[in-house]
Parts: C-alpha cells; sequence; structure tokens
C-alpha cells in the first residue's frame, strides 16, 4: 500500500484521473471527481464532494459535506469546462458550497486564508480576495467581488455583480443589493453604511492619519448633502491623499451597481 493510499479511507471515491499530494488525507464517503487537483497539506472530511475542475492550492481544510467545483447554477452554462480555485491556508466548513465558473469568467475563485462558514454559498463567477470571513449562510449569487479582509456576518444574501471593497463589514441579517465601499460598516434595513470601521481598522494597525483621512473622506461621501459626485470634488481637493483615501476614490470610479449610502 501507498502512502496516499493510507491517507485515503476506503469508502472514498477517487478519480484516477485526479492529481492527489501524497500527503492529502481524504475522509469516509468523500468524491473526487476526474481533473481535481488538490496541493500539498490538504484535508478533505468525510461526504465532500469535490467536482471536476476543482483546484485546491496547499494547507486547505474542506469540513464534512462541502461541495467544491459543482456545476453553475445558471441556465446560460452550457458544460464548458471551468474550475473553482481555493487559495492556500483556507477552511471550508460543513455544507459549504463553491459553484465553478461559466465561460465569462472560466473560474470562480477563492482566495488565501479565507473562511467560510457552514452552509455559505459562492456561486459562479465569483472573485473573493484573501483573509474574508463568510459567516454562517452567507449566500453570494453570481459574479460577487469581494475584497481582502472584509467580513460578511451571518445569514446575508449578496446581489449579483455586488462589489464589497475590502476591510468592509456588513452586519448580520441584511440584504446587500448594492456595492459596499471599502472599510465601511453597513447595517440596516434598507442596508446603509453606518459608519467607518473603525474597530476593524485598529486592529489590522492601520496608523491614526490614515483612519483619520478616511474619516474625513466618509463625511462627505455618506454623511453630507452632497451627491457623490460632489463627493469626490471635495474629498480629492481637500481630504489627505492617502492609500486608501485613494482606494476609495477608485472603488466609486468603478462601482457598477451603485453604492450603498
Amino acid at each position: 500500500m501507498s502512502v496516499l493510499e493510507a491517507l485515503i479511507h476506503p469508502s472514498a471515491v477517487v478519480s484516477p484521473r485526479a492529481r492527489i499530494a501524497s500527503d492529502v488525507r481524504i475522509g469516509p464517503g468523500a468524491i473526487i471527481e476526474e481533473n481535481v487537483e488538490i496541493a500539498a497539506g490538504c484535508v478533505i472530511g468525510s461526504c465532500v464532494l469535490l467536482g471536476k475542475g476543482s483546484r485546491l492550492q496547499e494547507n486547505i481544510h474542506v469540513h464534512h459535506g462541502a461541495v467544491i467545483g459543482s456545476p453553475p447554477q445558471d441556465l446560460k452554462y452550457a458544460g464548458e469546462p471551468t474550475a473553482a480555485v481555493i487559495g492556500r491556508n483556507t477552511v471550508i466548513r460543513e455544507y459549504a458550497t463553491v459553484n465553478r465558473g461559466t465561460k465569462e469568467r472560466g473560474e470562480t475563485m477563492v482566495g488565501e486564508n479565507c473562511l467560510l462558514m457552514a452552509y455559505s454559498h459562492v456561486a459562479h463567477d465569483c472573485v473573493i480576495g484573501t483573509d474574508v470571513i463568510l459567516a454562517n449562510a452567507v449566500n453570494l449569487a453570481g459574479h460577487v467581488e469581494v475584497d481582502d479582509y472584509a467580513i460578511i456576518g451571518g445569514v446575508v444574501p449578496v446581489h449579483q455583480f455586488v462589489k464589497i471593497g475590502k476591510h468592509a463589514m456588513i452586519g448580520g441579517g441584511y440584504r446587500v443589493p448594492q456595492d459596499v465601499c471599502p472599510y465601511s460598516l453597513v447595517a440596516g434595513y434598507p442596508l446603509k453604511v453606518a459608519g467607518l470601521n473603525v474597530i476593524g481598522l485598529r486592529r489590522r494597525g492601520f496608523a491614526v492619519e490614515s483612519i483619520r483621512a478616511l474619516e474625513a473622506a466618509f463625511k462627505l461621501l455618506f454623511f453630507s448633502n452632497l451627491n457623490t459626485t460632489q463627493a469626490v470634488e471635495r474629498i480629492t481637493a481637500e481630504v489627505p491623499s492617502t492609500p486608501e483615501t485613494l482606494d476609495v476614490l477608485d472603488f466609486v470610479g468603478r462601482s457598477s451597481r451603485g453604492m450603498v449610502k
């Protein structure tokens, strides 16, 4: 018996056309389809399904019943070969699902060091950055983009094509129909910007000057009588230019669904 065979439970169904590193552990009842790649250090729990096109980088832990690389829930999908890519050190908890992409992007991407809690869903062609947390039962529709260090609270549905900026925090139980500004704290019915994610920024070591510049930008953008165009002009003219304020201005310029205000 090879080392790899010793680490695969005998009840697992593993395609001979899957590429699996020699130290990968695969639990009972797991199904690994063809055209799957699993890098070193991964742990695949019981009853996990890794559909064809799944690409798991190093040190990923997939818990019981999760499904990665299943076909997109998109009526336009015609069976074209696509992928679902999971970045290294990411943890995917029980019954979470990640669909593979469609021909529009070719892949669904989850970045490094992410946590996808139980029952969360990442639909086709989503792009999730690094160090992102999706709490229990978060549901991302197709083509959603979530930037680095964003946190989405439990039982949150996110509309297709929405962009969620870096270091944003979305409260649990709220619907997200529009783009969410970087560094913001959002909540409420309808969803609105409650303020700057100050606690998160302090925990991640942002400088006091950067936080103050963001506070000034947020005051103009979200807590004044200015429209977005006017606020951007005032921020550009009056607020100290920092990497963080430039992130905000860039995000506003790229917003395609309108911003949560």
